[in-house]
């Protein structure tokens, strides 16, 4: 089969031999039709994931339930489904674990693509990690992003009595403002043209001095979630007698590791999401799409800031 294989050298080559996979117990195979571009691919691109080499990278696909193995129902088969996966996207044919193959009757499977791990990354920021309530503000960074774009449309749906964003670019800022920001700053601007505004809510995929920040803007009994480290790795201080005196509290969401401990909870929020994406309530913006052979540009592009939404290539 076709599949795009990750080598040693940090590049990434396109192979039409590949084995096609047959599924172990609890999983699923699933043909895929397009599978999404997100921030896992550039991780593993530049180590930060150490993974055996050659990989077949990719982290979520869109398609059709083609075989099941032991302990699957057999009805599933033919079933579309988005599947979340720890790599093998970027293929033909992808394995799964069952509780992870998420059915999306009522969503196209390019728009299944785009929903990707973003989307459930996004409802759970606002629904489960920050419990964002009406009449609360929101500040969001990496709002031009596919996370970015979604949690601004979850907060309104949530209730969000304001809702800032933060762009790289003023480019990026106009592309942030058409998903119900009220406000979106580019970074040169942040934190000064806050004029001292503080937030209920906080999302933080930046990390470095970006972090230190945030935690001077959070309101009493604020919330400050992180679920990234786009800018930096290095670690941020933090005091928890600070945090205490003002009720506020830090946060954080790691959707891989919630893969792996309950993929039930993850695939129940991604169901959830999945409805509102259905009912047009929430939309996956879809900026770029590629074939197989362009993945390594697709990764480069999110990788220097030039992706804004979701980009999704293009494999049957």
């Amino acid at each position: 089969m076709k599949a795009v294989v990750l080598g040693a050298d940090d590049r990434f080559r396109l192979t039409t031999t590949a084995d096609e996979p047959r599924p172990g117990p609890g999983e699923v195979a699933v043909r895929v039709a397009y599978a999404g571009v997100q921030w896992g691919d550039v991780l593993v691109r530049d180590g930060h994931f150490p993974v055996p080499r050659p990989f077949v990278p990719g982290f979520e696909a869109a398609g059709r339930i083609v075989a099941v193995g032991d302990g699957v129902d057999e009805g599933r088969i033919g079933e579309q489904v988005l599947a979340l996966v720890d790599g093998g996207a970027y293929a033909e044919v992808v394995l799964a674990p069952a509780a992870l193959a998420v059915p999306a009757p009522g969503v196209d499977a390019r728009t299944a693509a785009g929903f990707g791990w973003t989307a459930p990354t996004a409802h759970d920021l606002i629904h489960t990690v920050t419990r964002l309530g009406p009449g609360e503000s929101v500040l969001i960074h990496a709002a031009s992003g596919a996370v970015g774009t979604l949690a601004a449309q979850f907060a309104a749906a949530a209730g969000a009595r304001r809702i800032v964003g933060v762009a790289g670019s003023e480019d990026r800022a106009d592309y942030a403002r058409r998903f119900g920001f009220h406000e979106v700053l580019t970074r040169d601007r942040f934190p000064g043209d806050l004029g001292g505004e503080t937030f209920d809510v906080i999302l933080d995929p930046v990390g470095g001095a970006t972090r230190t920040a945030n935690l001077a803007l959070l309101a009493p009994h604020g919330r400050l979630a992180v679920y990234g480290n786009i800018a930096s790795f290095e670690p941020v201080a933090v005091s928890a007698n600070d945090l205490l005196m003002n009720g506020q509290s830090l946060l954080t969401y790691n959707s891989s590791l919630l893969s792996r401990t309950d993929p039930a909870r993850l695939a129940a929020g991604a169901a959830r999401a999945l409805a509102l994406v259905a009912d047009g309530s929430v939309h996956v913006d879809i900026t770029a799409e590629r074939g197989l052979a362009d993945v390594g540009a697709a990764i480069a592009d999110l990788a220097s800031g030039a992706t804004t939404g979701k980009s999704i290539v293009r494999v049957r």
